[in-house]
């Protein structure tokens, strides 16, 4: 195996088409994918400054680096990539990649970050930025905390655990999502998503969990939660009170209590939802938004 160690590589394809490599102790200055079309390569403790490293390659690993920000659009079209224990700090990085595992890694600008990749796992990974993982699928995420909006639209088959969302428009047009154990706040959540499910999660939400076919709630606390599920058919057993429920579409609905319950008879047919709720608290045909 090829060792480079305490290196500076400045020119433009510096290591184009390296196999079976290790680059340790180095530092990757201006000059675009330096790394491109490489194969099975050991990266540690090295820093990227420029754009494009890592496209078009396979078998990586990458521990105790760092990704600065011109950086940019970094890892694309790569198969196989393990980073732990690293900073991402550009921006649209990971595009088009298969079999990808993060590990203790943080994205503090994650804006259009793992678009249309598929085959993900994280493990302790932070990240700030809107429109997290556009269109990625096969997504298992455990202690994963975001900070940004209209994440994970069109993501198919992701599982997500012990986690911490602040993203407004988050889980839209997904399906077969399951999420455990987790803290959620965002105005507009799981919009037209199919087989969305809520186990054990804390919410808080502004017209969430709307336009949902096969929405499941398991022992969920709604925290500040208005509007809730308009034209979504819904299973949700919810162990706190609920602030104002508008127009469910089917299924049933069972809370310590909601405050509002708008039932609109020109839109849906309020024979379809069941409701087990002994304090209902105000039932209207208003809406107050």
């Amino acid at each position: 195996m090829k060792e480079f160690k305490q290196q500076t590589f400045t020119e433009e394809r510096a290591l184009f088409h390296t196999c079976d490599a290790k680059i340790s102790d180095s530092v990757f200055e201006q000059g675009e994918s330096p790394l491109k079309e490489c194969r099975n390569l050991d990266i540690d403790t090295t820093l990227f400054r420029w754009k494009y490293p890592l496209w078009y390659c396979r078998d990586i690993n990458m521990k105790n680096c760092t990704l600065f920000d011109m950086a940019r659009a970094g890892i694309w079209y790569t198969d196989n990539i393990t980073i732990e224990d690293t900073v991402i700090e550009a921006p649209k990085n990971l595009r088009k990649d298969n079999g990808i595992i993060l590990r203790n890694v943080s994205f503090p600008n994650a804006s259009e970050t793992l678009w249309n990749c598929n085959n993900v796992t994280m493990e302790n990974v932070f990240a700030r930025g809107d429109y997290f993982a556009f269109n990625t699928n096969n997504i298992k995420a455990d202690n994963f905390t975001l900070v940004g909006n209209y994440s994970f639209d069109g993501t198919k088959n992701m599982e997500i655990r012990n986690s911490k969302l602040l993203s407004k428009d988050a889980f839209w047009n997904t399906e077969n999502v399951t999420v455990y154990d987790s803290f959620i706040s965002g105005e507009y959540l799981g919009w037209n998503a199919k087989n969305l499910t809520l186990i054990n999660c804390t919410i808080e939400s502004l017209q969430g969990m709307c336009y949902i076919d096969n929405l499941v709630m398991r022992n969920c606390k709604l925290i500040n939660t208005t509007l809730a599920f308009e034209y979504s058919n819904v299973d949700a057993e919810i162990s706190s009170g609920i602030t104002s429920v508008l127009n469910p579409s089917s299924g049933t609905i069972k809370a310590d209590y909601i405050d509002t319950l708008i039932i609109q008879k020109d839109y849906i047919d309020e024979g379809r939802t069941k409701l087990i709720c002994n304090d209902i608290k105000n039932r209207t045909d208003k809406i107050t938004w």
